[in-house]
């Protein structure tokens, strides 16, 4: 089995290496962001393990990239963060999996023969409710043929809400789907985004696809 380990801190890059090697698994290291990223797309790895934080492209853009360029090998990326935020923002860029540094040798090892397992996902399909697309692989979305740009909380918003389309989501559900099920923050928060999401991707085209069912929740029609 090859894997590929993207990790700036060459003394860590040289740890996980001998732990994986160790396995009986072949290793090749990359010490930035621009060398894994062609590394990854150019070679057949079974598992990707990737560092967020590195220079000249960040863990987020390269596995954002790879998504785009439809290479699927499943990714582990690696934080010293420990923000709920950071670890949805790894999700949302097209990641398989986190883990927050320092970790057990046990656990980064079980991470990746299960990602192995799983194997790498088919390719998410494109998207639709009505005139508005949204492509999870590309990370983009279109109202008709004008893109849109969202950060990536309102992409994330977006998406649960059109895998949900037609149904009516409680502000809990969305926190649990979108946020985290440990949010402890001001449920509020959900109607400010669904705001942000009105004037990103309805108001301008003259549409009102995101609606709010009073005392329910939010329901995204065609």
């Amino acid at each position: 089995m090859r894997v590929l380990v993207v990790e700036d801190d060459r003394n860590g890059a040289e740890t996980l290496r001998r732990t994986l090697v160790a396995e009986g698994w072949v290793v090749e290291l990359a010490h930035n962001g621009e060398d894994g990223l062609h590394l990854a797309s150019t070679t057949t790895y079974e598992v990707i393990v990737l560092d967020i934080m590195m220079p000249r492209l960040n863990g987020y853009e390269v596995v954002r990239t790879l998504r785009q360029r439809s290479v699927w090998t499943p990714v582990l990326m690696l934080t010293a963060k420990d923000g709920d935020h950071d670890q949805v923002d790894a999700f949302e860029f097209g990641a398989d999996d986190y883990l927050i540094k320092p970790f057990s040798v046990a656990v980064l090892i079980a991470r990746v023969r299960a990602l192995v397992r799983r194997g790498a996902p088919e390719r998410p399909v494109t998207l639709t409710a009505g005139s508005l697309s949204l492509d999870p692989s590309a990370h983009r979305v279109q109202r008709g043929d004008v893109e849109i740009t969202l950060t990536p909380r309102e992409f994330g918003l977006l998406e649960f809400l059109m895998r949900h389309k037609g149904q009516v989501l409680t502000k809990n559900e969305i926190l649990q789907g979108v946020w985290d099920v440990n949010y402890e923050g001001d449920e509020n928060i959900v109607e400010v985004y669904i705001g942000y999401l009105r004037r990103r991707v309805d108001r301008p085209f003259g549409v009102t696809s995101l609606q709010t069912i009073r005392g329910v929740g939010y329901r995204l029609d065609e």
